[in-house]
């Protein structure tokens, strides 16, 4: 685990050495243990080191013997001693121990095809410099970030868009077109950024500079989820236990490393099999933490102790506040670069925090519920489209007044009101209103859907079901492995997704529907997949979800210096709200007549984001660093 910094200048000019090491410096968090730079006449690579692997012999960059190939590299390629004798077979020379060094080989041997060789999680930038030519490439699922800049004459990248701000040849600017998109989802699920001409490089997609010559860069697609929803003539029973043995196979060689290891452990049964499967496959206590608040009915503290002492791992814990969020918030989205979409990246944040103190790798359960269809909003799909399908008989007039009634009429309590607006009888029946705007969206009005209906209508053949979870693969779970990544990172430790092994995720596609959701049970065919490893209450209990006490602390008066930012006449926002409908929809929230919690959090979010990177205003929050120090318990 490592963070990535780079660029390659058509024009070259002097002080581009300097302007690599601010590049580096900003991404310090990513690479503590070590510091590297390469640069010749038009490229010029950084690297921040982590140090997982062959701890003494994986300087980066690194080159190949020759000389002629240079790389920086994000992230672990856990088959790369199992792609080792091959390759020294056909000829290539190791230096190291370290999976970098197979990649430059590999990249010798296979050239860009390489790709299809590695098993992990990556981001990564050769330089080719008797081609002039750099490949750069991003890992299936998105686990590790990319961006990028390009403007005909510059190409920068890194692994946080802090870093590319870094260059004087990039002003940060906002790219008005896709606010409404981010006000809708909190993110943005195409390449674009928040930032105009900062670009993603999508999941499973590869990019080629050529420079020789009139400069070019290519972007395309080298992988893709395969086909969804084949039904094979398998038994259930034979589905089952090829789900455990491919995740036992995952969960073992996502051990791999020369560092202490431990498990983010929610006491939900992702992370609990994670951990299980973890502490079965090694012959010494495995180490968990978990994250909670002082408010017991949003915690699940109690659920991850039950577990840990199930399993006889190592276990800590850490609880944290309403001063330690809103303390640690501006700090964490300027980590994460652009405004959070979730308040559970606080917390997750503090968890990382505390294993780093332990260890400096975890295994995570992120990933399961998009593969196996474990969130409630794709069972309450299933029987909004059996209702609006016999819905779709009342006139649409009568329609359009129950969905006003549902909206407005004081004769319901605002909590019936919100129940009954993720229902057909509060919403249109089309896909984009009962599913996307529904359980996705906190303003729904004019919520751009356009780049999750593009993977939604890229598969019409599919079911329902296994279109969603493609859809959510392709937009919300990049986004989640996005904090995923910066929150852990920003505590210097590595994270990994054992559920997104592409070849589990290859085979998860082809499970039928069936055993994902079966009645009211969800993520069926995991929970039998691992039920002799954990308390059957822990297998069954309902989901939580990590959810966040961020309701109440909203009605806190120590959150009014976010709502003061909100009001500003001088923030980001100011151009775009309306200043009564933000002060009625507060004092709505405020009163208990409606809640508000999303849509306060997202404008909150975009208005610090904005002081942060924007507006010239960051000076406002330099006070407001994330406490060092917490509640932790062993």
């Amino acid at each position: 685990m490592c963070g990535i910094a780079g660029f390659v200048s058509i024009a070259p000019r002097s002080g581009d050495a300097a302007t690599l090491a601010r590049m580096a410096e900003a991404i310090r968090h990513r690479g503590p243990d070590d510091l590297g730079f390469y640069n010749d006449t038009w490229a010029h690579l950084a690297q921040r080191r982590l140090s997982i692997i062959d701890v003494q012999g994986g300087h980066q960059p690194m080159t190949n013997e020759t000389g002629s190939l240079w790389i920086t590299f994000n992230g672990e390629i856990y088959n790369h001693a199992a792609l080792r004798p091959a390759l020294e077979r056909a000829g290539h020379r190791y230096q190291t121990r370290s999976d970098t060094e197979t990649i430059l080989h590999a990249f010798e041997e296979h050239g860009t095809e390489c790709l299809r060789l590695f098993q992990g999680m990556f981001a990564f930038a050769i330089w080719d410099a008797p081609r002039s030519r750099l490949f750069c490439a991003r890992d299936r699922l998105g686990i590790k970030p990319f961006y990028y800049y390009w403007d005909g004459r510059l190409f920068a990248f890194a692994s946080e868009i802090k870093a590319l701000l870094e260059h004087p040849a990039i002003s940060p600017a906002l790219d008005e077109d896709l606010l409404p998109e981010v006000l809708a989802f909190g993110y943005t699920s195409g390449d674009g950024t928040l930032l105009r001409n900062i670009q993603k490089l999508m999941p499973g997609h590869r990019l080629v500079l050529d420079t020789a010559g009139d400069p070019e860069l290519t972007i395309e697609r080298y992988w893709d989820v395969p086909q969804g929803g084949i039904v094979e003539d398998l038994d259930p029973r034979d589905w089952i236990a090829e789900t455990r043995r491919r995740l036992e196979h995952s969960v073992e060689m996502q051990l791999m490393s020369d560092v202490p290891l431990g498990v983010f452990l929610s006491g939900g049964v992702d992370s609990s099999a994670i951990a299980a499967l973890a502490q079965h496959a090694v012959s010494h206590p495995v180490q968990t933490f978990a994250v909670g608040y002082s408010e017991a009915q949003f915690s699940e503290l109690n659920h991850a102790r039950r577990v840990a002492r199930a399993l006889g791992t190592k276990h800590r814990e850490v609880t944290i506040g309403i001063d330690d969020f809103f303390g640690a918030l501006p700090r964490l989205i300027w980590q994460e670069d652009e405004p959070i979409a979730w308040p559970s990246s606080v917390s997750l944040y503090f968890v990382s925090k505390l294993a780093a103190e332990h260890v400096k790798v975890v295994l995570t359960g992120e990933g399961s519920d998009e593969l196996f269809a474990g969130y409630e909003r794709y069972r309450w799909q299933r029987l909004n489209q059996r209702w609006a399908r016999a819905y779709a008989i009342v006139p649409e007039p009568l329609r359009r007044w129950v969905q006003d009634q549902t909206a407005t009429s004081p004769l319901l309590s605002a909590g019936l009101r919100r129940k009954l607006r993720h229902t057909p009888l509060g919403r249109d029946l089309g896909f984009e209103s009962l599913f996307l705007q529904n359980f996705y969206c906190a303003f729904d009005a004019g919520a751009r859907c356009e780049d999750y209906m593009r993977h939604w209508n890229a598969r019409p053949e599919d079911s329902p079901l296994a279109r969603t979870l493609y859809a959510d693969q392709k937009t919300y779970l990049v986004e989640l492995l996005m904090k995923q990544d910066q929150m852990s990172m920003a505590a210097s430790i590595e994270s990994r997704v054992p559920f997104l092994d592409h070849t589990l995720v290859e085979f998860a596609a082809r499970i039928p529907d069936g055993l994902k959701i079966r009645g009211r049970a969800q993520k069926y065919i995991l929970k039998e997949a691992v039920r002799d490893l954990l308390p059957r209450d822990i297998i069954y209990r309902r989901k939580m979800g990590f959810p966040t006490p961020l309701r109440q602390w909203l009605l806190d008066p120590r959150a009014e210096p976010l709502y003061a930012a909100l009001r500003s006449r001088d923030g980001l926002l100011a151009a775009y709200l309306d200043r009564g409908e933000v002060e009625a929809l507060i004092d709505r929230h405020r009163a208990g007549r409606e809640d508000a919690t999303d849509r306060i959090w997202r404008l909150m979010n975009l208005q610090v984001w904005g002081d942060l990177f924007l507006t010239g205003r960051r000076d406002l929050w330099s006070s407001a660093a994330a406490p060092e120090k917490v509640a932790a318990r062993a």
